[in-house]
C-alpha cells in the first residue's frame, strides 16, 4: 500500500561536515528526526501534538553515497503499514540533485503520553490521517 510521502529540503553546511569531507553520521540522524518531526506537526491534530510525544527506540540506517558541503538534498519520508502496540514504523531516503539516493532509514518510533511518559497503544486518531 502506497502511504502519503512527506518531502524537505536540506542543504548541508559547512557545520554538517566531518574530517573526511562529507556529512557526518551524526548529521544525518538528527536529519531523520527533523523531518520526521516536521512530517508529524505538519499532519497531525493540534491536540495529539500536546497530548502525545513520539520517541526514537530503533534505527537502521543505510549510508549509500556521501553528501557534500554545499549540496542539496530531498527528504522523503512516510509511515509503515501498521503500528504494533507503542511502535510504528517510519521510512526516510535522502537523494541528491542528482537524484540518487545518499542515505535510507528505518525508523522505529514509539509514542507516548505526555503528562505520564508511559507508552500506550497507537490511537487510530492519531495515525489515520499519515495512512492518507
Amino acid at each position: 500500500m502506497t502511504r502519503p510521502v512527506f518531502t524537505a529540503t536540506i542543504t548541508a553546511t559547512p557545520d554538517h561536515i566531518d574530517e573526511l569531507g562529507h556529512v557526518n553520521n551524526a548529521v544525518w540522524v538528527q536529519w531523520i528526526q527533523d523531518v520526521a518531526v516536521a512530517h508529524w506537526r505538519s499532519v497531525a491534530d493540534p491536540a495529539h501534538d500536546a497530548a502525545y510525544i513520539w520517541v526514537v527506540v530503533r534505527h537502521e540506517i543505510d549510508y549509500l553515497r556521501a553528501a557534500l558541503p554545499g549540496d542539496v538534498l530531498t527528504a522523503r519520508t512516510w509511515v509503515g503499514e501498521a503500528p504494533r502496540g507503542a511502535r510504528f514504523d517510519r521510512h526516510m531516503e535522502f537523494t541528491g540533485a542528482d537524484g540518487k539516493p545518499r542515505v535510507r532509514a528505518l525508523t522505529v518510533w514509539a509514542i507516548l503520553d505526555r503528562a505520564s511518559g508511559r507508552p500506550l497503544r497507537v490511537p487510530e486518531a492519531v495515525i489515520a490521517p499519515f495512512l492518507g
